[in-house]
């Protein structure tokens, strides 16, 4: 699903099409004036704005589809750029941005008014030499969100510093019939992008240009992080049923109170007050691994790009105006619980996210993907596969990380 766009089968497209892919349009009809878009935000986080959009911009017909990030939304992509049916805006993320800067799919919008002041981390991420491909308006950090009454059972006030003393809170718990801790292992793990984030800071932030110049190789750079991460499963102190398991199965198992922890982001603020309003929680970073710091898995938000093939550029610009406006960005930032960077809005920051927002701001946040330099959506798919079998015992974290380096060694 995050193959390169050069390899994409017909079966493959198909499969993609098949997926959970919702689309809905205004009902005036369009007419000369249709923007199309694919949103991995869903429909009740982009509502507000969409309407806000359509108030100011009534002459513009919206043709929204959603797919849910990150795998589907990737595949889903792919499919339609390569069947010639790109949205004439989506999103350019992590897994998929350098495919659709090589591939030429993107436009450049370095030059455009909507994009001056945003951080340089947003602008470089979704960059190239003096080129910038998506407008990114938020950054985001995933920490550890713990149910503060669950841990008070065991006599803990919030989830250690220390991994070593985190794994002991976990073994309290157990030990007094509570869930302590459930990550969905369909992506990249917060822990360990954590992990390997504070270890690219000791390393003077060149852990992945050595791995992709060949002076270093994943087996070197990540064995440590991964035994670390592994932890966990080796004590028995998170199931290995959780290579099956979904985000939204996760909160919900939060939400109702039958799990102390789970990582979490911006995103799951929401959800839980609405599924649980009377639940008391809070977030903060990851803790440190032995010889670590205590980190974020995080990135610059996924950037909106303009496809290098749409016939309504001018209607796209308008729409990327008005979603980097403070008309547009505060209605997204109310509903995604987002911490926006732009210049004209300062974003109220839910109570349970005040312990990580300064690590955000100092960037103190990590994640493969976006730090890879090539092939990172194979890179990212194997990474996945591989932990899900170490999470299963059907692998160790030394052949994880030899299997990355085959991986990028045939990319």
């Amino acid at each position: 699903m995050r193959r390169p766009l050069a390899v994409l089968t017909t079966a493959l497209a198909v499969t993609a099409l098949s997926l959970s892919l919702s689309a809905c349009s205004d009902d005036d009809g369009g007419g000369g004036n249709t923007l199309s878009v694919l949103s991995w935000d869903n429909e009740t986080t982009m509502q507000p704005v969409l309407d806000a959009f359509r108030a100011a911009h009534p002459d513009i017909t919206l043709e929204m589809s959603y797919s849910p990030p990150v795998a589907e939304y990737i595949q889903t992509l792919q499919t339609r750029v390569l069947s010639g049916k790109a949205p004439d805006v989506f999103l350019i993320a992590a897994e998929n941005k350098t495919n659709l800067i090589n591939g030429k799919h993107v436009l450049d919008l370095s030059n455009e008014p909507f994009i001056k002041g945003l951080p340089e981390i947003n602008t470089k991420t979704y960059g190239r030499d003096d080129a910038v491909y998506g407008l990114s308006v938020s950054s985001w950090g995933a920490g550890i969100m713990y149910n503060k009454d669950l841990l008070a059972k065991v006599g803990a006030t919030e989830p250690p510093q220390t991994w070593d003393e985190f794994l002991a809170l976990c073994a309290r718990l157990k030990g007094a019939g509570i869930t302590p801790f459930l990550e969905a292992l369909d992506g990249m793990p917060t822990v360990l992008s954590a992990f390997l984030g504070a270890h690219n800071v000791a390393q003077g932030l060149q852990m992945d240009t050595r791995i992709f110049n060949g002076e270093s190789t994943f087996a070197r750079e990540w064995a440590e992080p991964l035994r670390q991460y592994n932890r966990i499963f080796a004590d028995g102190l998170e199931p290995s049923s959780v290579a099956g398991l979904k985000p939204d199965q996760v909160v919900d198992e939060f939400a109702t109170g039958r799990v102390a922890m789970f990582p979490s982001g911006p995103w799951n603020i929401a959800s839980i007050r609405q599924k649980a309003p009377d639940l008391k929680f809070a977030m903060v970073p990851v803790p440190a691994a032995p010889g670590g710091s205590v980190f974020l898995a995080g990135a610059a938000g996924p950037g909106w790009a303009i496809s290098a093939k749409s016939e309504n550029v001018d209607a796209a610009r308008t729409f990327l105006t008005f979603l980097a406006s403070e008309q547009g960005i505060k209605p997204y930032q109310k509903a995604s619980n987002a911490i926006t960077v732009t210049e004209n809005f300062e974003p109220p920051i839910d109570e349970a996210l005040q312990p990580i927002v300064a690590n955000v701001r100092a960037g103190r946040f990590y994640l493969p993907q976006i730090a890879w330099t090539r092939a990172e959506d194979l890179l990212n798919v194997e990474a996945v596969a591989q932990l899900q079998l170490m999470a299963q015992k059907q692998a160790t974290p030394e052949e994880v990380a030899a299997a990355l380096d085959r991986k990028l060694a045939t990319s």
